[in-house]
């Protein structure tokens, strides 16, 4: 009688221990699948600032370009050549938002 008792608990005890096996399988999978979604969504936010400065920086030399033009009056160039600086900032923009290109630093020493 004892035996048998015996022999339940260690089957019970073996089944218990392959569901608890299976389980952290799951677990583990799941932590791995949350990691790759978080790797995906800092993509996207990256992905979303660095056109978010493109874009900016080319709407915001037309529009001086326009303004330019309106007051001056020397339409469409004023245009045109902010337009092109606009798109030259928005690259660099992306350059240094990306890490490809240095950030500028200020020279802190002074000429004697």
């Amino acid at each position: 009688m004892t035996d048998d008792r015996d022999e339940s608990l260690e089957e019970r005890r073996a089944q218990l221990g392959a569901e608890l096996a299976s389980k952290r399988a799951s677990v583990r999978e799941d932590e791995r699948g949350e990691v790759r979604a978080e790797e995906s969504r800092k993509g996207y936010a990256q992905a979303m600032k660095l056109s978010s400065e493109f874009i900016a920086a080319i709407i915001v030399g037309a529009v001086l370009g326009y303004v330019f033009d309106r007051f001056v009056g020397t339409a469409p160039w004023g245009m045109i050549i902010l337009l092109l600086l606009g798109f030259c900032a928005g690259v660099l923009n992306v350059l240094r938002s990306a890490g490809k290109v240095a950030t500028p630093v200020l020279d802190e020493r002074r000429p004697k």
